[in-house]
Parts: C-alpha cells; structure tokens; sequence
C-alpha cells in the first residue's frame, strides 16, 4: 500500500510522528506538502483539505491517505498504522494501553505548544510574549518533568519485557516519545539538561531509537526536517529559564 501523508511544508510539527513510523517500517509513502511547487506541494494540501467532494471534511492536517481511506489527528493514524506496519503488539489489550499512551503524548505536545503560543496561533509570539514566559515558566517548573517521570515510570514497570514502553517489541509510542523528547531538547535544551538525569530510561529510549537502521537513515537524509520557529517545537533563549 502507498500512503500519502498531508502536512504543512517546511516543518516537522505534528506531522513528523507520521513520517517517523513509515520511516522506520519503510513504507511507501508520499509526503505530500513536502513535493515540489511544480509537483503541487503546500497548495496540494490546502486544497485537498477543501476539497468539495471530500465525504468527510478533516478540520486540519496531519491527515493521510490510504487507498480509500483518509484519517486525521495524530494518535488516530498511528492507531490504523501500528498494526499494518508491525508496530503495536497484536492483542487488543495493547493496542489500547498504547493509544492511551500516544494520546498522552498529544497533551504533553499541546502543552508544549501553548508555552509560545499561549493566547492562540492566530497571535505572532511577540504579541504575547509576556504570556508565553509564564506559561513556559510553569511549564518548566512542573510541567515537563511531571510528563517525562510518567514515561519513565512507564518503562520501569515494563522493565521485565524488555525496553519498551508497549508489550516486549518497539512500537510507535517509542518513535513518537523520541520526537516529543528531541523536539524539547531543541525547545529547552537548559531545562532538558537539568530534567533528563532524572531520566534515564527515556534517555535511553531516545538513544536506542535514534540508532534504528531506518531512524538511522532518515534522521541524516533531507527528509528529515530541521526544527525551527515555525513548527511544534520552537527555540526562544527567555522562554528556557
């Protein structure tokens, strides 16, 4: 099956835990937004998205596309992926405990985005610049490290089945929580560097995941799009305190 994956161009944002799971099983993919102007690119997605024939309109991207089938929202795609990429254990007790996870780790993005954009996506930062920093400034103070002891208690308890926050195999919860914490290096790297000792098993995780033959490769590719302060993850030096 190619899929095709519908995402803005020129940032990772939500769209890059799509684009690591069908990296790392080495799908067939297209990333849409991505393709050059020529080939259709940011405007395919647009207008895609208001397609007037489109049965069942998606509110915003990532959405993909399989065959006949289009989905939306992050945790969403990975739960319809996992299992066709062999990427979530097969019993449905798993399926479960890892769409909980990744759903969790849709709040902790969210959070994440709200520490520069706290008033709203429609403002630039610097119309609210003096919010962002006490939202970044909770954030950092009790935000972070309450969702990163969560993971590392997860993996703790799943000690005994191998190092993995799902079952006793790699799943695409560790793919996206190696996003979430890479992203947050690049955010926060002085609060990441004072939070991630008290991690060591998410650290771990992070590593091991970066040297997958697949992750491997795309993370040195020109796939794999840079971060920057347009995306999820945005770097402002006052935010990290």
């Amino acid at each position: 099956m190619r899929y095709e994956l519908y995402y803005w161009p020129g940032m990772p944002g939500r769209g890059e835990f799509i684009r690591l799971a069908l990296e790392d099983a080495g799908a067939d993919y297209v990333d849409i937004g991505n393709l050059s102007e020529r080939q259709g690119g940011a405007g395919a997605v647009s207008e895609f998205l208001h397609a007037a024939d489109l049965a069942r309109p998606h509110f915003a991207p990532p959405v993909l596309k399989a065959d006949d089938i289009v989905i939306s929202h992050v945790a969403n795609i990975l739960a319809f992926l996992g299992p066709r990429l062999g990427l979530v254990p097969e019993d449905e007790s798993s399926r479960l405990w890892a769409n909980g996870l990744q759903l969790t780790l849709t709040d902790f993005a969210a959070e994440i985005h709200d520490t520069h954009h706290p008033l709203g996506p429609s403002l630039y930062y610097e119309e609210q610049r003096e919010t962002a920093a006490k939202r970044a400034r909770i954030f950092v103070q009790e935000r972070l490290s309450k969702f990163l002891y969560y993971f590392e208690r997860v993996l703790a308890t799943s000690a005994g089945n191998g190092p993995y926050l799902v079952g006793s195999a790699h799943s695409y919860v560790d793919l996206s929580l190696f996003q979430v914490v890479t992203g947050l290096r690049y955010a926060f790297p002085q609060a990441m560097a004072r939070v991630e000792p008290e991690v060591p098993a998410v650290t771990a995780l992070v590593d091991r995941v970066s040297h997958r033959g697949n992750i491997a490769q795309y993370l040195v590719s020109k796939r794999r799009l840079d971060f920057n302060e347009s995306g999820l993850f945005r770097h402002y030096p006052e935010l990290d305190g």
